[in-house]
């Protein structure tokens, strides 16, 4: 009876133990009779291997040898490997700059971890029962995949994990054994533990997927939560809404606070590439110095207007000259009629800079209009590197100044035609 191959977990513990008495028994036996007179020592010896071989049955040794199935653990030293392939990943983002790339990339590893997880789970479901020698009870022995070809025992074993760890099923038959049981128990936990973290990783990847889509997202939705709390009219919100729109397309940056962490060298080269075409069209910037126009553009500042918009007002103070990168504005004169409009690669309002004279007319946005405002103290404080420019435009400016004035007074001698200003300007050329 002890020899049966018995499924009970208590009968193996027992026969263990009887082996484990048995074996001492026959060491402590050849022990005792080791210390005799030489003439009888071979005898003896012989008589106490002779027991000792009757001792330890064939059954029992077979039993031993499968000891030797755990040495197939030591493959799972491979396993260590797995950190270097996550480095080499690592490396790979960083060496090929794939930072949107790297997104998706960490959404496949972590289904990969999973399925891996899942191997590891499905591995560990048919090797218990093996190492347990497939008791009747087990899963592989109430499929009857003791000896199946491998693919199929594998297969069946990651159908069983993978049930248990998305939560889904037992496989084909629920756990008949308690070691079946506790199986199922760590396959079910780890599975709902990966599942949590995918779900969780998946979310904020997606999330940072598009954060400038996001935070626009979010700008617009704080934007009309104030609306609604000043209760602003309807026309007035429709234009906020399409203003944003128009400004920022669907992507919002803190193009400021992104541009200051730059270097200095790094701002200005990023600056002149985004004026690029602002400076490709304005001829007053084609033929002036390189530095200058560097120094210029560095100081501009983005604006877009809408259809309608006052930009310059009648009869205010010159605080700001403007280039119109894309866009067509009109000067208005004061009895509301145009005189003439400007498009891209224009600019307006420079004599005013110069000269500390109001606005003598009005200029209005007649389509979406995207311009570059300068600030008359940047204005200045470009110049005051830079005097021969400085003289230029002065010269400039008086010499239109007093054409501008000649043609006013002559029309109004002539008592016909509206008045000519200073903001009645095409594009010009240095």
């Amino acid at each position: 009876e002890l020899t049966n191959n018995s499924p009970n977990s208590t009968c193996s513990c027992y026969r263990y133990s009887v082996d484990i008495l048995f074996g001492n028994s026959g060491l402590l036996k050849w022990s005792t009779l080791v210390p005799v007179v030489h003439a009888g020592f071979i005898c003896t010896a012989i008589r106490m291997f002779q027991d000792f071989s009757e001792s330890f049955q064939i059954l029992h040794a077979g039993r031993a040898l499968r000891i030797l199935r755990l040495a197939k653990l030591l493959s799972l030293v491979r396993l260590l490997r797995l950190s270097r392939l996550v480095r080499y990943v690592s490396q790979w983002e960083e060496v090929y700059f794939l930072n949107m790339a790297s997104v998706f990339m960490r959404i496949f590893n972590l289904i990969c971890m999973m399925l891996l997880i899942g191997h590891w789970s499905g591995c560990l479901q048919f090797l218990v029962p093996m190492l347990q020698g497939f008791p009747s009870n087990s899963w592989v022995a109430i499929n009857e995949l003791q000896e199946a070809f491998w693919l199929e025992q594998y297969s069946w074993a990651l159908f069983k994990a993978m049930s248990h760890m998305l939560c889904i099923g037992y496989g084909r038959f629920p756990p008949q054994s308690l070691t079946d049981m506790w199986l199922t128990m760590l396959s079910m936990i780890s599975g709902a533990t990966c599942y949590a973290l995918f779900l969780g990783h998946a979310t904020n990847l997606i999330q940072s997927l598009d954060s400038s889509r996001r935070q626009y997202r979010e700008r617009v939705k704080q934007v009309e939560e104030y609306m609604a709390y000043r209760k602003l009219p309807r026309e007035m919100r429709q234009r906020i809404t399409e203003y944003f729109e128009h400004r920022y397309q669907g992507k919002f940056f803190d193009e400021e606070a992104i541009l200051g962490e730059l270097s200095e060298k790094l701002r200005e080269d990023v600056i002149n590439y985004n004026c690029r075409s602002l400076v490709a069209s304005v001829p007053f910037f084609a033929n002036a110095d390189g530095n200058f126009v560097s120094d210029v553009v560095t100081k501009l500042r983005y604006e877009v207007f809408q259809p309608g918009d006052i930009i310059i007002k009648e009869g205010t103070i010159g605080t700001k000259m403007y280039f119109i990168q894309e866009g067509i504005v009109d000067i208005v004169m004061a009895n509301g009629e145009v005189a003439t409009s400007l498009s891209d690669g224009s600019y307006f309002g420079e004599i005013c800079l110069l000269t500390n004279a109001r606005r003598v007319a009005s200029v209005r946005a007649e389509t979406y209009c995207n311009l570059f405002s300068l600030s008359v103290e940047h204005f200045n404080a470009v110049l005051d590197q830079y005097p021969l420019m400085r003289r230029t435009m002065e010269s400039v400016a008086a010499e239109r100044y007093r054409k501008n004035k000649a043609r006013q007074e002559a029309a109004l001698r002539a008592g016909e035609g509206i008045p000519q200003t200073d903001e009645e300007e095409r594009p010009h050329q240095q």
